[in-house]
């Protein structure tokens, strides 16, 4: 399913700070992403109605199945091309940034042939599998 990329951040936010926090409100979107409050807000809202989180009644925002399914894989492709990116030799700064724009653009396939070729066992990032 394609959703917009912003929905993607704030779905990978909330995994991100659930896994360092175990919680998640609101106002901790809003400083992972340094996004306004009523962005939040609306975005959560948006989320709602499409399925992809809840909020109980203290406030706190869970992942639905469908949310929890998008933010894994956003998620999953931001610390490979971080990881990737720093091992090639790029500051860790800018290739976080970078894998934050380019991991809600490449395809499927590219991303699953270069997840392949970064796990061959033994061989580092820079190395091809004929060497």
């Amino acid at each position: 399913m394609k959703i917009q990329e912003s929905a993607e951040d704030y779905l990978e936010a909330i995994l991100m700070i659930q896994e360092k926090k175990g919680t998640v409100r609101s106002i901790d979107v809003v400083h992972q992403l340094n996004v306004s409050k009523p962005s939040v807000s609306r975005a959560m809202s948006l989320l709602r109605e499409n399925g992809y989180v809840v909020m109980d009644r203290d406030g706190l925002l869970t992942l639905t199945g469908a949310g929890m399914e998008i933010a894994s894989r956003i998620f999953e492709r931001h610390r490979l091309l971080t990881e990737w990116l720093t091992e090639l030799g790029v500051d860790p700064e800018v290739a976080a940034e970078d894998a934050c724009r380019m991991e809600h653009d490449i395809s499927e396939e590219t991303f699953s042939r270069l997840k392949e070729y970064i796990a061959q066992a033994g061989k580092p990032v820079g190395q091809r599998a004929e060497d």
